[in-house]
């Protein structure tokens, strides 16, 4: 959310109509989009509605929205990921809330997911500077390898609008057309109900997940939204905070 910059919007769907139907918001930090206005005005509507406040900090580019790969080091990348973090964690402070995630964004975090040293300077960072932060990532990551690893609170996601290849990860893409919001909603109902998902092949894979992820700048969000909450509710899915998320998996594993 908030990925738009100065009067120049992404993505036909207002963020503040999307807030009645999620319980966290990965807020754009202000290098693959926003600025210190928006990062302002998206934080203060999560707060406000209660949704947890995340970070999403992405790759400095602007012009290609963040999804493409900038070559740096792991160094140079994480100590841009800790500028971000830092400045959303200030806008959350100021609004009287507390950061609840962080989450790379778009070509950053492919790279992390398959990057064992840019993953390991992340996590140390996170451990250091965040250790009660959840990361958020892709199951079967090295990302989550690491993370789980040193113990530090991880939330997996699976892509409601995006495909998947038969290795269970996302197939990355730059943009993406308009989707059919049911047939996604029936696919997030059965990855909840029977974890699993259809690859791109047609073949079936499994797919743990805690948490659901669409984006707003994909055509039709707000369909989406609907569409997704209604279905997981009819399911009799429960949809709830990533708090509870997390107790429970620490309860499982107690």
């Amino acid at each position: 959310m908030g990925e738009s910059y100065g009067r120049w919007q992404i993505g036909d769907t207002d963020d503040a109509q999307l807030m009645a139907f999620i319980t966290s918001a990965n807020i754009a930090t202000g290098f693959h989009a926003s600025d210190p206005n928006l990062m302002d005005q998206t934080v203060r509507l999560a707060v406000e509605h209660g949704i947890g406040v995340g970070a999403h900090p992405g790759y400095n580019d602007l012009q290609g929205f963040g999804r493409r790969k900038i070559d740096g080091t792991a160094k140079e990348l994480v100590n841009d990921i800790i500028y971000q973090v830092g400045a959303l964690r200030e806008f959350t402070r100021r609004h009287g809330g507390m950061l609840q995630h962080v989450k790379p964004h778009g070509a950053l975090y492919m790279e992390m997911a398959v990057n064992a040293e840019l993953s390991h300077l992340f996590v140390d960072y996170m451990r250091t500077a965040a250790p009660n932060v959840s990361i958020f990532c892709m199951s079967g990551s090295v990302t989550e390898a690491i993370a789980v690893e040193a113990g530090l609170p991880v939330v997996r996601e699976f892509f409601a609008d995006r495909e998947y290849g038969e290795d269970g990860q996302i197939v990355f893409t730059r943009s993406v057309g308009l989707l059919d919001p049911e047939t996604l909603a029936a696919r997030a109902v059965r990855a909840c109900t029977q974890g699993k998902v259809k690859a791109v092949t047609g073949r079936d894979v499994d797919i743990p997940f805690e948490s659901i992820c669409f984006h707003s700048d994909t055509p039709g969000a707000l369909a989406i939204a609907k569409a997704l909450r209604e279905a997981l509710i009819a399911a009799g899915i429960r949809i709830s905070p990533v708090s509870e998320i997390i107790n429970e998996k620490i309860r499982r594993t107690a």
